[in-house]
């Protein structure tokens, strides 16, 4: 009988644990699908592996750093656009949590002693460095985004103004019906920051801090001094989007009158070697045949 107490105890302890790793795992996968209904877009593709252990850290610990910390990290997110994707307490904790995975990844190294403690120290920070890394990528990622698709927007702009809409109207249409993308969340940010009371140059001024880009700094510009002197919003927007087209293209015909000179290196290491020795092989072996050599 005795026996059978403890077996059912054994019993009992382990479906309680299993329910409890279960309930676990459930709410971190609630967690982590419930993006988008918090006006967030989904997360960055290294973060989605482990986004729900990323919001637990994020809920239980970091958002109790310091609120020094915390706007640091909210503003140098919103500076690289990523604020639409990840929060500052997320952040942090995306740090402490790829800080502590490659820690452990690199404790299973064949390693001992000082050098395997060296081994953890340093995949630990590069963990720690990772996401930092990402949004540096990111940013240049997107300001490549935000000149491809400037043209595009303000030929948007430049339709619904003519069509009679206000700037702000032709925002909203710009949003609503341009594509995804940096570009795009950019223009909803402006949008936002007009509807809550900044004027139509700061809000303009505000984008152009935050990108840093100088096709957007002249657009930026461009629309401010209209905007002061009364001149025709949509013969500068038009004048804007004729302007960033004939940029466009002419970066790309350098891109293409570069590429002759980016292919030098290659051409020289790996494909004249193998063309001289595809040639001479024949009138290698040929000699060697003949008893030349």
């Amino acid at each position: 009988m005795t026996q059978d107490i403890q077996y059912l105890i054994i019993a009992a302890s382990v479906v309680l644990a299993v329910s409890a790793v279960v309930m676990l795992v459930l709410r971190l996968f609630i967690m982590t699908s419930d993006r988008g209904t918090d006006n967030m877009d989904p997360p960055p593709g290294i973060f989605m592996p482990v986004m729900g252990l990323v919001r637990l850290i994020a809920l239980l610990g970091t958002s109790n750093f310091p609120d020094k910390w915390l706007a640091g990290a909210e503003e140098m997110l919103q500076k690289n656009g990523c604020s639409f994707m990840l929060t500052a307490e997320e952040y942090w904790a995306g740090r402490i949590v790829f800080a502590l995975l490659f820690g452990g990844i690199a404790l299973m190294s064949p390693s001992e002693g000082a050098t395997a403690t060296l081994v953890m120290g340093v995949a630990a920070a590069v963990g720690f460095m990772l996401p930092q890394f990402w949004i540096i990528d990111y940013k240049r990622r997107r300001g490549e985004e935000l000149v491809r698709n400037l043209p595009l927007y303000l030929e948007y702009l430049t339709m619904c103004v003519d069509a009679g809409l206000n700037f702000s109207g032709a925002l909203k249409q710009a949003v609503d019906k341009g594509p995804h993308g940096a570009m795009r969340n950019e223009f909803r940010v402006i949008l936002r920051d007009i509807n809550s009371g900044y004027s139509r140059a700061d809000a303009l001024n505000r984008f152009d801090d935050r990108v840093e880009i100088s096709d957007i700094s002249t657009f930026v510009r461009a629309v401010v001094q209209a905007d002061k002197l009364g001149s025709s919003l949509k013969d500068t927007l038009y004048a804007q989007a004729q302007q960033r087209l004939n940029e466009r293209f002419q970066r790309a015909e350098k891109l293409a009158m570069e590429a002759p000179v980016k292919l030098i290196v290659p051409l020289v290491i790996f494909i004249f070697p193998l063309t001289f020795i595809i040639l001479l092989f024949p009138i290698v072996m040929k000699f060697m045949a003949d008893g030349a050599f």
